[in-house]
């Protein structure tokens, strides 16, 4: 059952391209922004790492602005190639030495697809948050996150997730936690 448990010891949370001019276009852009809000505010509570990536700033712009101001700007990584797995993102997670991806961002069928197929054929367990992701299209979404589950992908959602990772009620960390789910 190890491929199904979150542990913030063994989690990174990455964040691929949550841009100024991609998340316009995205379908569910307000509920994706809003759960890696939620996920970035885990992150920080739970002490677990964030890296995220932008596709080609100049032309997408920065992450942005409302996640932008939670996320360290050392830990955000620029890249050309649609998958987020780039020589730098690749030396973070080894120098993290975490296990477990757990992936928000844009575009579901192309970046984020050809990062979990990287990250899974290096040997990363892979959890996908489906409510932080995003496609311009509903059959691309879901083709997306098909094409991923096959491949070893667990699909999650943001609750599960941060209930997984706090692993029990009662702790400063719940309180705030479950404030922000509701």
């Amino acid at each position: 059952m190890d491929k199904f448990t979150l542990t913030r010891e063994d989690t990174v949370l990455l964040v691929i391209d949550i841009q100024e001019r991609l998340a316009p276009v995205m379908k569910y852009k307000d509920q994706v922004i809003n759960n890696n809000k939620i996920l970035l505010a885990a992150a920080k509570e739970m002490k677990f790492p964030v890296i995220a990536t932008e596709q080609y700033p100049k032309g997408l712009g920065r992450t942005v602005a409302e996640l932008l101001e939670l996320i360290d700007d050392k830990q955000i990584y620029t890249k050309n190639s649609f998958t987020a797995y780039t020589d730098e993102v690749k030396e973070a997670l080894k120098f993290l030495d975490k296990k477990k991806v757990v992936i928000t961002g844009m575009e579901t069928h192309v970046c984020v697809f050809q990062t979990v197929r990287d990250l899974i054929s290096d040997g990363y367990q892979v959890f996908l948050v489906k409510d932080a992701l995003a496609s311009r299209t509903k059959s691309n979404f879901l083709n997306g996150l098909d094409l991923m589950k096959s491949m070893g992908a667990v699909i999650t959602n943001t609750e599960t997730a941060v209930f997984d990772l706090l692993k029990a009620s009662g702790t400063p960390e719940f309180k705030l936690m479950s404030k922000m789910i509701k």
